[in-house]
C-alpha cells in the first residue's frame, strides 16, 4: 500500500492533496511483460492505493471517458499525489489522458515531472495527432494510442516508424464499431462473429506490420469470467498476447491464458540453437531429427517467441 492511512487521504480536500504532493519517484519499468492491461479509475482512491500490489503488467490510470468532466481535475491530482508517493511498482504506468484538444495536451504538461511509464491517446484520428503528443513527452517515456476511429483503423499500418516511442496501440472496439455503424452485439455476442473477428484480425496485422504491440479489447462484462476467458483464448489462438482487463480477476486469467508456453519456449530455444549452430558451418538450412527441416523462416519465429 501506498498510503498507510488511506481513510484520512479520502478526506483530504484539494489544497491538501496538492500540499502533500511528494518527491518520490518509481523507476521506469523494465520487465517487458504485456499479458494484461488493467485499467483503474483514479478517482477510486483505495484502488490507487494498491498500485504497488497489483498483478497486472501494465495499470492504465484513466482520466478520459469514465470521469465525468467536472471530476477530470480532481482524478488528475489523485494520479499525481500517489505517483509522487510512488518508489517500486510491479507494474508499468499508463495514464490515459483525454484528446489533445481536449484537455490531454495540458494533463501531459502537468503529468511531465512525474514517474508513470507511458501515456495513453484516445480517439486518434491522424497521425499528426500522434507527433503532438510525442512533442509534448519527455524522450523517456512511451506513447501509446487507442484506435477507436474509422480513420485510424484505415491508417493504422502506415504508422510506423514515427517514432520509437510509439509503442503500443489499444484496440477501443466498441467505439469503433459505433463509429463504423456497426452494432455492438458483433462482440458482446461472444466469439465467433465473423465481422469481429475481421475486426480483430486486420487490427492485429496492421499493428505488427507498424511495428507496434496489439492490445485486445476490453470485455466490459468483469462479472463473466468465462466469457472473457473464451475470448482470452481465441485471441491467443489469432496471434494476441496482450489484454485489456477490468480488475484484479481479469487480469488473472489474462496472465494465465497469454503466460508463455515453456514447452514452445525451450522448442525455439533448440532450434535457436541449431539453426545458430550451422550457420556458423555456412548452412542455412538442415534437417533437424525432433523438428524437421530448419531454414531462416523458422529461425525468426524462434526468435520472435523468445523475445
Amino acid at each position: 500500500m501506498i498510503f498507510k492511512n488511506i481513510e484520512a487521504v479520502e478526506d483530504w480536500d484539494e489544497h491538501r492533496k496538492r500540499a502533500e504532493i511528494g518527491t518520490k519517484r518509481k523507476a521506469l519499468c523494465s520487465h517487458g511483460r504485456h499479458r494484461s492491461n488493467m485499467m483503474l479509475n483514479p478517482l477510486r482512491l483505495r484502488h490507487l492505493n494498491r498500485l504497488d500490489t497489483l498483478d497486472a503488467d501494465w495499470v492504465t490510470l484513466n482520466l478520459e471517458d469514465a470521469i465525468a468532466p467536472s471530476k477530470k481535475k480532481e482524478a488528475l491530482l489523485n494520479i499525481v499525489l500517489f505517483l509522487s508517493h510512488l518508489e517500486k511498482c510491479p507494474s508499468c504506468i499508463v495514464v490515459r489522458v483525454n484528446p489533445l484538444d481536449r484537455g490531454g495536451e495540458e494533463e501531459i504538461r502537468f503529468l511531465r515531472d512525474f514517474s508513470f511509464d507511458a501515456i495513453r491517446l484516445p480517439k486518434v484520428r491522424y497521425r499528426k495527432e500522434i507527433e503532438r503528443a510525442l512533442s509534448l513527452l519527455p524522450e523517456d517515456r512511451e506513447l501509446h494510442i487507442s484506435l477507436e476511429t474509422k480513420e485510424a483503423f484505415r491508417d493504422l499500418a502506415h504508422w510506423g516508424g514515427i517514432d520509437p516511442r510509439l509503442t503500443t496501440v489499444n484496440l477501443g472496439i466498441l467505439d469503433l464499431l459505433a463509429d463504423l455503424g456497426l452494432p455492438q452485439r458483433l462482440v458482446t455476442d461472444g466469439p465467433g462473429n465473423p465481422t469481429a473477428e475481421a475486426l480483430l484480425a486486420k487490427f492485429l496485422l496492421d499493428a505488427r506490420t507498424a511495428g507496434l504491440l496489439p492490445v485486445s479489447f476490453m470485455y466490459q462484462d468483469y462479472r463473466d469470467l468465462e466469457g472473457f476467458r473464451r475470448w482470452c483464448l481465441r485471441e491467443r489462438e489469432m496471434g494476441f498476447d496482450a489484454k485489456a482487463c477490468m480488475g484484479p480477476a481479469q487480469v488473472a486469467v489474462a496472465n494465465e491464458i497469454f503466460a508463455p508456453d515453456p514447452e514452445a519456449i525451450r522448442r525455439a530455444r533448440e532450434i535457436k540453437a541449431a539453426f545458430e549452430k550451422a550457420s556458423r558451418r555456412g548452412e542455412h538450412g538442415i534437417m533437424h531429427t525432433k523438428y524437421g527441416f530448419i531454414d531462416e523462416p523458422i529461425y525468426r519465429d524462434a526468435l520472435n517467441l523468445l523475445e
